[in-house]
C-alpha cells in the first residue's frame, strides 16, 4: 500500500509539472512576451548584434560579459558534482536512512528497494543538470571567439544572427541546468514521504510561475 501511495504522488507531481508546462506553452503563443525567458532571448540577440556593431569598442565588454556567465555555469556544474556525490554517498545507506527520513511520513513505504529507485531519480536529475551546465559552458566558449569578429567578415554560420542563435542556446542549456535542480528539491523531500512530495511539488509550480513571468506580462 505504501508503494501505491508512493506511486501515485510521483505520477501527481509529475502530471502537475506537465500541466503548468501546457500552459505557459499556450501563453507564449498567445503572447511571445509573456516569459522572461522569450525576453532574455531577445535581449542577447541584440547585445550580439550591438557588439559585433561596435567595431571593436565592445570587445573587453563583451569578454568580461560571457566570462560572468560562464563563471556562473562553472559553479553551477561544480554544485552539481558535490551533489551528485552526496546523493551517492546516501544511495549506500539505503536500509537504515530509509526509516529514518520517513519517521515524519505514516502512509509511504520504507521498504529500501523504493529507497534507491528514489535516490536513483535524484542523481538522474542532478546529471541532467550538470550536463546542461557543461554544454552551457562549451556554446560560451565558441561564442566569445565568434562576438569579437567584426560585423563585415562575419558571413554565414558566423553572421550576428547565427552567433546570437549559438549564446541563446547556452542560455537554453543553462535554464535546463536551473530547473533540474528546481526538480531536484521535491525529489528530494520524496525522500521523507508521498505527501511531501506532492506539496513541494504544487508549492514549486507557483514558485516557478512567478519566476517565470515576465515584468512585461504583468498587466496581462
Amino acid at each position: 500500500m505504501g508503494i501505491d501511495i508512493d506511486v501515485i504522488a510521483l505520477l501527481a507531481s509529475g502530471l502537475l509539472l506537465l500541466a503548468y508546462y501546457l500552459f505557459l506553452m499556450m501563453r507564449v503563443k498567445r503572447d511571445p512576451n509573456f516569459t522572461v525567458h522569450s525576453v532574455n532571448q531577445k535581449a542577447r540577440a541584440l547585445w550580439v548584434m550591438d557588439v559585433m556593431r561596435s567595431q571593436g569598442k565592445k570587445d573587453v565588454m563583451a569578454v568580461q560579459t560571457l566570462r560572468n556567465f560562464g563563471m556562473t555555469a562553472t559553479f553551477k556544474a561544480s554544485s552539481s558534482i558535490l551533489l551528485i556525490l552526496g546523493t551517492l554517498t546516501l544511495s549506500g545507506q539505503a536500509e537504515n536512512m530509509a526509516k529514518a527520513w520517513h519517521v515524519l511520513d505514516i502512509a509511504g513505504s520504507r521498504a529500501a528497494d523504493l529507497w534507491v529507485i528514489k535516490i536513483m531519480c535524484l542523481l538522474s536529475v542532478l546529471l541532467v543538470a550538470f550536463f546542461a551546465f557543461s554544454m552551457t559552458l562549451r556554446l560560451l566558449n565558441h561564442v566569445v571567439f565568434m562576438v569579437n569578429l567584426p560585423e563585415a567578415d562575419a558571413q554565414g554560420s558566423l553572421s550576428p544572427q547565427r552567433i546570437a542563435q549559438r549564446l541563446n542556446s547556452a542560455g537554453v542549456f543553462y535554464t535546463l541546468g536551473m530547473r533540474a535542480f528546481f526538480v531536484a528539491v521535491p525529489l528530494t523531500f520524496w525522500l521523507f514521504g508521498p505527501l511531501f512530495l506532492f506539496l513541494s511539488t504544487a508549492g514549486l509550480i507557483v514558485a516557478l510561475y512567478h519566476l517565470d513571468r515576465s515584468p512585461l506580462a504583468e498587466n496581462v
